[in-house]
Parts: structure tokens; C-alpha cells; sequence
């Protein structure tokens, strides 16, 4: 990806810092952040379009306990060969219940987390990811205590 400092402005940034908690709950949150900020709705949701098309939101939706909301979560490590790093990536991103994915390194180098209604699914799941990219080398690690975090970023 191009140099994040060359792909927003201080708007950007601003509108960032904004959208990352505390999302507006508004029929229309664009609305709501644009009168703060002192913007034009259309302009955010042109700047919001932009910054997802470039790659630097990933995603506007909520958070949740699973299991307050009936499901399980596990953490997931795989032991992926360097030339196949992107496309396990891709083929895990494209499962509902993956919530983010990184990379370490480690000898497992790629972790991702995962919820689903029960286990079984996960495990189902998993089953398939590794036929589908020919890495078999993936540790469940469920959940037995959540801690949830604030994982916001000052722009």
C-alpha cells in the first residue's frame, strides 16, 4: 500500500479519529459526524468511500461479546509457507465469522480470530479453509476468558 501520509488529509484524519468510537446510532451518522465536524454530509461519505476503497477502512460495524449474543470465539494460529501468505489471507478473510487477521513472526505466522455460533462450525470451517489453501498446520486456541480491548488509533 502506498504511504498512509500521502493518502489522507487532515479532514481524513479527522473524520478517522472521529468514526473509530462512538459510531453515531442516527438514522444518518454521516449526517451527525458532518455537522460536528462542521462538513458537508456528502463530503464524509465521499471521504468514507475513498479511505475503504484505498484499503484504510476495512470495515464500519459493531463490536460484540460472542457469547452475550449466543456465540463462541477462538483465536487461531497457522503455519503458512511465505509464498502462500496472501492467498490463505484472502481465503481466510472471505469466512463472515473471521473477524480481523495479522501476520508474526513466528513459525506460526498467520493469526486470526473467529466466531460462529458453536464450535463445530469453527471447526467445519477451519476443515475447509485448509482444503482450500493446503495449509493444515492450524491451532484452535477457543476463548475460555474474553478480554475486550480498545484498539483505537490516533490519526
Amino acid at each position: 500500500m502506498a504511504d498512509f501520509a500521502n493518502l489522507v488529509d487532515e479532514i481524513d484524519k479527522t473524520i478517522l479519529n472521529r468514526i473509530q468510537a462512538d459510531f453515531p446510532i442516527d438514522p444518518r451518522p454521516f449526517k451527525v459526524i458532518a455537522d460536528e465536524l462542521e462538513l458537508d454530509e456528502k463530503q464524509v461519505v465521499e471521504r468514507v468511500r475513498r479511505l475503504r476503497r484505498k484499503g484504510i477502512i476495512r470495515r464500519i460495524g459493531g463490536n460484540f461479546v460472542p457469547d452475550k449474543v449466543g456465540f463462541v470465539s477462538t483465536l487461531c494460529a497457522a503455519r503458512v509457507p511465505e509464498h502462500l501468505v496472501d492467498t490463505f489471507a484472502r481465503v481466510v478473510n472471505s469466512y463472515a465469522g473471521v473477524t480481523h487477521n495479522y501476520q508474526r513472526d513466528n513459525l506460526f505466522n498467520v493469526w486470526f480470530t473467529f466466531i460462529a455460533p458453536s464450535m463445530e462450525e469453527i471447526e467445519r470451517n477451519l476443515e475447509q479453509i485448509a482444503r482450500e489453501t493446503g495449509v493444515d498446520d492450524i491451532l484452535n486456541l477457543p476463548a475460555t476468558r474474553v478480554f475486550k480491548i480498545r484498539a483505537q488509533f490516533k490519526v
